[in-house]
């Protein structure tokens, strides 16, 4: 009886002071499932990244088309290898620099192969139940070669674990030939030897270079270089035995080793977009030692941090799993891309220093202004700070304020002006700790006048000068020339509120006037944003089904207009949407839309249409016309505000049936779980406000319209400790309509937030029904923000 009382005493003391976990009690990445998006064409990738990184460690199938631009497809079951920059949900094919692949081989095979003949190269089959994908590790077993791929990652180096059988020549093969897109001729890349343990090198794709130091675990038996690109007759791609460097376009280096059963060989590469130099830093600042498991934790640790900004409680695990996926690709959009040191290549193609914070090189903002960065502004205010600071201090360096670009190239690849918004955005929701004047200064500029050399004509506004003389974009003029006016009148809305603010009055009546242009294309007759000539007149209304095309080289457009037709190609009226998509593209004016449209019961029996519709086009087909329901595209981000759009006609009820519905019907769990393209983030971001329970639609001001929320309950984490909940009492799959709401206790019968009401933290509570609540929110004086209101 003497001995029990002690081994109560460590029982109650083991009890109340648990031993210390590796993972966190709450473990927030464990709801996260990678794979979601890579079917179809969501062009998320699986690798190990953390946040905000400047390595994304991926399994690359292919590089060729658009299916492959994240280098990753569920659909494929063969493996080229994995590199060490990727780009998450983009349309775009980059990157996939600094490949390694292990094989094992008598005869050593230094290209790829195909998919479709695997043994014709060094990739390898693989089975998806033997890969394994959860945030910070991604693991694949390499069926041809019976080898163990292991993937973690710190910032800015990535580290590598391959388990061999025994082998005579175990092999790794680090192939700078291969890009995301392919390379162009003047892609030039160099890979010296440096010893018996440790390469170097400088990968260049589409003119961008990645600078990287890899070191090996074990010291080499053998070692050479390559050159794919120089056949000899007897062995195709040319191997150079105990070769210490190699300059061209189609190089690389392997490594031979003998190993044992089961021997483990690590490689851990460092990156840098400034020098060798700074890739070796990077190295020895991040990973200066070879626990693989600790740098898995360390990642996994990570993410949890970032995770826990916004939580969610649901009894429902698929949702759990959609909500905390959606928050990961969120932060998975945007890379830093200084070293350690703070250097960092900029766009005028020299080195500069950011000694604060981290420097963001890619923009595909025509994407991201939508929900990606108003998130940002809720989750991360430093994040968004260091964001601006980058838009800042890239338009300083180019002397011109760009558009949509990635890693630093000079873009102006969609239409719009979309970086005024994510700026103008974060400067009125309090975010201020950037050069206001001198990017606002660049804004005007660029919304006046014509670049001057060395700035490319091609990265103004398009058709500028009509823009500007006829209040609009005239199509036989301009390229997608409804966009290039609605979208353009929105970003002038936004600049004249950054001038306002400012104090910038004359300005303010300029942009605020020009911000009106969108009414010049709006046809009374068709009740569409329908294209016009330099002289007037409309596109002519399509007859007899005829679709004859005007011949203007580039310019080349459809001379009749068709609701149903669907731009980019080969319209040119529209971007990547139709005019029924693109009449509602009028966000900081739905009220002025409505007025237009006859008033707000017509507004709203047009959006019934709008929605219920067949979601048929006229052909040819497009590939971003995905996630329908009627002629509403949630597969592309022109359609992303619209199911919002109810609330400004007074009919609320009607935005949280169809909000839900795109909720509950394009967001899955499975490798098919995202509806379209990912775009950097903007699906995903979508979903998680709106999950939330509301929706910026017009980023640029402080509102936030609410919705329908998803979850029972959502907590985000606010600067000072505070936070702000939101509570959805009796919220079934049924209960879709907000009977009331409170916040702090009082009532709320408006339907919108403000984004100083979330900050300033509290209790957001909704009580939820299977019927609408049509008296809710639905008054005149409940109604969002619009300018003309």
């Amino acid at each position: 009886m003497r001995n029990f009382f002690p081994l109560l005493l460590f029982i109650l003391a083991f009890a109340c002071n648990p031993p210390q976990q590796d993972q966190p009690a709450t473990d927030l990445a464990s709801h996260v499932d990678p794979m979601i998006g890579t079917d179809f064409f969501g062009h998320t990738y699986p690798g190990a990244t953390v946040p905000y990184a400047m390595v994304q460690l991926s399994p690359d199938n292919d590089t060729d088309g658009w299916t492959y631009s994240s280098g990753y497809s569920y659909k494929n079951t063969t493996i080229r290898g994995f590199s060490h920059t990727h780009f998450s949900g983009v349309g775009y094919n980059a990157c996939g620099d600094v490949l390694m692949m292990p094989t094992i081989a008598d005869q050593l095979q230094v290209v790829p192969g195909t998919a479709s003949d695997p043994d014709s190269g060094y990739r390898s089959r693989f089975d998806h139940s033997e890969e394994t994908a959860t945030p910070g590790y991604y693991s694949v077993k390499l069926k041809d070669y019976n080898i163990r791929a292991e993937l973690t990652a710190t910032k800015r180096v990535g580290l590598q674990r391959y388990t061999f059988p025994k082998a005579q020549k175990a092999n790794i093969v680090v192939d700078l030939a291969h890009s995301i897109g392919g390379t162009e001729e003047s892609d030039i890349s160099t890979i010296t030897i440096v010893n018996d343990s440790t390469l170097t090198g400088e990968k260049t794709g589409k003119g961008i270079k990645v600078f990287f130091v890899a070191k090996f675990s074990r010291a080499f038996d053998y070692y050479g270089t390559f050159d794919s690109g120089y056949a000899t007759p007897e062995s195709g791609a040319s191997v150079f035995p105990y070769k210490s460097q190699e300059q061209g376009r189609s190089v690389g280096a392997f490594v031979v080793y003998s190993t044992k059963a089961n021997e483990q060989i690590l490689v851990k590469t460092g990156i840098s977009y400034t020098s060798v130099e700074g890739a070796i830093n990077n190295l020895k600042a991040e990973l200066d030692h070879w626990d693989f498991e600790k740098v898995k934790n360390d990642a996994r640790r990570a993410w949890n941090d970032e995770l826990a900004r916004l939580t969610v409680k649901t009894p429902d695990n698929k949702k759990k799993t959609i909500f905390y996926t959606a928050m990961y690709h969120s932060i998975l959009a945007q890379q830093i891309s200084q070293d350690v040191d703070g250097q960092y290549f900029g766009m005028d193609g020299k080195i500069h220093k950011k000694t604060d914070g981290d420097f963001f090189p890619s923009f595909s903002c025509w994407d991201t202004y939508r929900s990606e960065h108003p998130l940002k502004t809720l989750v991360d205010q430093k994040k968004t700070s260091e964001m601006v600071q980058s838009i800042v201090a890239k338009t300083k360096a180019y002397g011109w304020l760009p558009a949509q670009h990635f890693r630093n190239e000079a873009r102006q690849s969609m239409v719009g002006d979309h970086l005024i918004p994510i700026v103008v955005d974060a400067y009125m929701k309090g975010i201020r700790d950037f050069d206001a004047e001198s990017i606002y200064e660049a804004m005007k500029t660029k919304a006046l006048q014509l670049p001057a050399p060395p700035v490319p004509m091609a990265a103004s506004r398009s058709g500028l000068m009509d823009y500007i003389k006829l209040g609009y974009a005239p199509y036989d003029k301009v390229t997608e020339s409804v966009p290039n006016t609605v979208e353009l009148a929105y970003n002038d809305w936004c600049i004249a509120q950054l001038a306002k603010a400012l104090g910038k009055e004359e300005d303010y009546e300029l942009f605020t006037q020009r911000a009106l242009n969108y009414r010049n294309l709006f046809d009374a007759e068709t009740q569409f944003m329908r294209p016009r000539k330099a002289d007037g007149s409309w596109l002519p209304i399509i007859g007899n089904n005829e679709q004859r095309i005007v011949e203007a080289g580039d310019h080349s457009y459809y001379q009749y207009f068709d609701p149903l037709l669907v731009g980019r190609r080969p319209s040119r009226h529209y971007t990547e949407s139709n005019a029924w998509q693109y009449l509602w593209s009028v966000q900081h004016d739905p009220a002025g839309l409505i007025d237009l449209l006859g008033g707000k019961d017509k507004f709203a029996k047009r959006l019934d249409t709008f929605f219920t519709m067949s979601p048929n086009i006229t052909p040819p087909k497009y590939v971003g016309v995905v996630g329908t329901i009627g002629q509403y595209v949630h597969g592309n981000q022109p359609s992303h505000h619209v199911a919002y759009l109810y609330n400004y006609a007074g009919k609320p009820w009607k935005t949280q049936q169809r909000v839900r519905q795109v909720m509950e019907q394009m967001y899955r769990t499975g490798q098919g779980g995202i509806c379209g393209n990912e775009d950097m983030g903007s699906l995903s971001s979508w979903y998680v406000l709106s999950a939330m329970g509301f929706y910026p639609v017009t980023p640029g001001q402080s509102q936030y319209t609410i919705g329908s929320p998803l979850m029972e309950e959502a907590t985000l984490q606010l600067p000072e400790g505070k936070t702000f909940r939101v509570i959805a009492e009796n919220n079934t799959t049924d209960a879709v309509y907000i009977q009331s709401a409170r916040l702090n206790g009082e009532p709320l019968e408006r339907s919108w937030i403000d984004h100083s009401e979330i900050m300033a933290g509290g209790v957001l509570q909704f009580v939820m029904g299977t019927t609408p609540n049509k008296e809710w929110a639905s008054q005149d004086n409940a109604i969002p923000f619009s300018m003309s209101k």
